[in-house]
């Protein structure tokens, strides 16, 4: 899994809060666990930009930006809004590491 890096340049205001996981396999096991368990998550652009119907008029096609196509499709946005507790950031802290172990 991977999360949002900072590089020390100011910080960051965290809009959304996304993770990357190997495959979308696990991204869509995890966001179902993380369900059951009273955390929701979103999937941020679930079809890739360049294949969203807004931009037919450019002719890409699926292969035309396969690290797009991948990060569609292994992405997952975490709960993030402007009065998320401390035990709610530990509570999916949690849930997550408990799907992992």
């Amino acid at each position: 899994m991977e999360t949002p890096e900072e590089h020390g340049m100011g910080t960051h205001v965290y809009h959304l809060y996304v993770i990357k996981l190997k495959n979308q396999k696990i991204r869509d096991r995890l966001q179902l666990y993380l369900a059951e368990n009273g955390i929701s998550t979103v999937l941020h652009y679930p079809i890739p930009v360049h294949l969203q119907e807004a931009y037919n008029f450019l002719g890409h096609k699926v292969g035309d930006f396969p690290r797009t196509e991948t990060n569609s499709n292994t992405i997952l946005s975490l709960p993030m809004f402007p009065g998320i507790t401390d035990k709610e950031i530990i509570k999916v802290v949690e849930s997550i590491k408990e799907f992992f172990s």
